[in-house]
C-alpha cells in the first residue's frame, strides 16, 4: 500500500532514506515529452509552445512516474547588459535554422542552431570563435546576478503538485560546460585551456562566483533540490582536470545545500565511477545519477551500493538503448528487478535509466518500469519474490 506521494517518495529516497516503495523515474527529460505533444519539435525548443519543463510534467503524469524535473527555472537579471536577438533565418519542411546574436558591451557573438521536426536541436555554430579575442565578450555571460524572478518556478511547482520534485540547475566549471560555447567543440576548449591558462582561470573564477550567486537565489526562492555536475564530467575531461576545475565548486554547492537543508544531486552521464567515489568521500552530496553501465559508462550498481550506499543515494541505471529502446517489456521487467535487487535494500535508491531514453522508446516499456516498482518495490523488499521472478524471466529469455 502506497503511503507517500511521488514528491515525498523520490525526495525521501534521494535523501538516502527509505520511502514507502522504490520510486520509478526513467529519464525522459527531453525527446519523449516533445514527442508526446504531437507537435514539431521546434514548437517546443524554439517557440516554447509548450515550454519543455511543462511538457515534461505532462509526460510524467501520463506515465505515472515519480517525477524528477532537472531544469526548473528561476529567471535572473545580471549586471552586464546582454541582449539576445533571435531570428529564424530558414524554414524548411523538416527543419528550421535559427540564428542568435548576443549583443554584449564589448561586441557581438553569434550562434546558429538547427531544429529538426522530430529530433532535438543541434548547435552548428557556437559563440566563441577565438578564445583570446572573444574573452571580454564571453565574460559578460558570467556577470554578477543583481535580481531574480521566481514566478515561472512558482508555476512549475503548482503544475507539478505532488507528482514529483523540481531541481534547480547550478552548473560547474569544466570542459563539458564550456563545450557549449566554443566553435571547434572540445578540441577548441582543450587548446584554450593549455594556450591561455590565465584567461581560462579567470573564466573558471567568474563561473564559480556566478554559480554560487545562483545557488543563493535558489535557496531564497524556496528550492527543494539543486542539481549540478554535467554530462560527460569524466568522459569529456580527465579526472585530474575535473578535480581541478569542477570539484571545488561542487564542494561549495553541496556544503551550502546541506546547511540550507535542501537536496543536492549530480548528473554525469558516461564515465562516473571516479566521480562517485570522490563525491562520497570529499563532498556533502546527497545523490548521483545516472550511473551508466559499460560501455556507455563504467558503473556497476551493486558495487556502488555496497561501497558508497551509506553516503550517497543512487539513481539508475537501465540501458537506454539495449533495454528501454530495443528491449521487450520482459527485458525491462527483468532488468528493473535486477536493479532493485542490486541497489534497493534499505532505501536510498531510485529506479531509473541511463542518460535520457530515446525518442522512440516504446511507451509500454516505460509503463512496465513503473509497474515493477509498484509490484516489487515496497519496503521491506521481498528479496525471495524478486529472485524468483528474475529466474522465471531469465528462463523465458533463454
Amino acid at each position: 500500500m502506497e503511503t507517500m506521494t511521488g514528491r515525498e517518495r523520490i525526495m525521501t529516497a534521494l535523501r538516502n532514506k527509505q520511502p514507502d516503495r522504490i520510486p520509478a523515474t526513467p529519464d525522459i527529460s527531453t525527446m519523449i515529452p516533445m514527442r508526446l505533444t504531437g507537435k514539431p519539435f521546434w514548437e517546443i525548443e524554439v517557440n516554447q509552445d509548450p515550454d519543455l519543463t511543462f511538457a515534461y510534467i505532462n509526460a510524467a503524469k501520463y506515465f505515472g512516474i515519480d517525477a524528477w524535473l532537472y531544469n526548473g527555472d528561476i529567471q535572473i537579471k545580471q549586471k552586464s547588459e546582454v541582449w539576445v536577438e533571435k531570428k529564424i533565418v530558414k524554414k524548411e519542411a523538416d527543419r528550421w535554422e535559427i540564428r542568435s546574436v548576443y549583443h554584449t558591451p564589448d561586441g557581438d557573438m553569434t550562434q546558429t542552431m538547427i531544429s529538426p521536426i522530430d529530433n532535438s536541436a543541434t548547435m552548428v555554430e557556437k559563440l566563441v570563435k577565438n578564445f583570446k579575442e572573444d574573452f571580454n565578450k564571453l565574460k559578460h555571460l558570467f556577470s554578477d546576478v543583481v535580481s531574480y524572478d521566481a514566478s515561472v518556478y512558482g508555476q512549475l511547482k503548482k503544475e507539478m503538485g505532488e507528482q514529483g520534485m523540481i531541481c534547480i540547475w547550478c552548473s560547474v566549471p569544466g570542459f563539458p560546460y564550456y563545450n557549449n560555447f566554443f566553435e571547434g567543440n572540445l578540441e577548441a576548449v582543450t587548446y584554450a585551456y593549455y594556450d591561455y591558462p590565465d584567461l581560462f582561470e579567470e573564466l573558471v573564477y567568474l563561473h564559480d562566483r556566478r554559480t554560487m550567486q545562483e545557488l543563493e537565489i535558489a535557496i531564497d526562492a524556496g528550492a527543494e533540490s539543486v542539481l549540478t555536475g554535467g554530462s560527460g564530467s569524466i568522459t569529456m575531461q580527465s579526472p585530474e582536470i575535473w578535480r581541478k576545475l569542477a570539484l571545488p565548486t561542487i564542494k561549495k554547492i553541496t556544503k551550502r545545500c546541506k546547511e540550507a537543508g535542501i537536496i543536492s544531486g549530480i548528473h554525469s552521464c558516461g564515465k562516473e565511477r571516479y566521480l562517485v567515489e570522490t563525491c562520497a568521500n570529499e563532498t556533502d552530496l546527497n545523490y548521483v545519477n545516472p550511473l551508466e553501465i559499460p560501455v556507455m559508462g563504467d558503473c556497476n550498481l551493486a558495487e556502488c551500493k555496497e561501497k558508497f550506499g551509506r553516503k550517497l543515494a543512487l539513481m539508475g541505471n537501465l540501458h537506454t538503448t539495449e533495454v528501454m529502446l530495443y528491449g521487450s517489456v520482459t527485458d525491462v521487467r527483468r532488468e528493473s528487478l535486477k536493479a532493485i535487487r542490486d541497489a534497493g535494500k534499505n532505501g536510498g535508491f531510485v529506479l531509473s535509466t541511463g542518460d535520457q531514453c530515446g525518442r522512440d522508446t516504446p511507451d509500454e516499456n516505460i509503463f512496465e518500469m513503473v509497474k515493477v516498482a509498484k509490484e516489487f518495490g515496497a519496503y521491506p523488499l521481498d528479496t525471495d519474490k524478486i529472485e524468483c521472478e528474475i529466474k522465471r524471466l531469465e528462463k523465458l529469455s533463454s
